[in-house]
């Protein structure tokens, strides 16, 4: 079994956050194109969940995927 990557907590400033924005804010991914085609294509895991929708509220807690990165939403 593989240990999972580390999870970097990213300070968002607020309580919530859509899925594309966090993507950017975090430097997950560089461009809105990018990010709705990983999202589209289902490289995008919330939670550990496949999530392909862009508009999705974040919360504080949220643990993000994508390319082997994880990211958490910090408030």
């Amino acid at each position: 079994m593989t240990n999972p990557s580390p999870v970097e907590d990213i300070l968002i400033g607020s309580e919530s956050i859509r899925l594309g924005q966090f993507l950017k804010f975090a430097g997950i991914l560089d461009s809105g194109g990018d990010v709705k085609e990983a999202i589209i294509d289902g490289f995008v895991t919330v939670n550990g969940e496949v999530d392909r929708r862009r508009g999705r509220q974040l919360q504080a807690g949220d643990v993000v995927g994508f390319d082997g990165r994880r990211a958490r939403v910090c408030p």
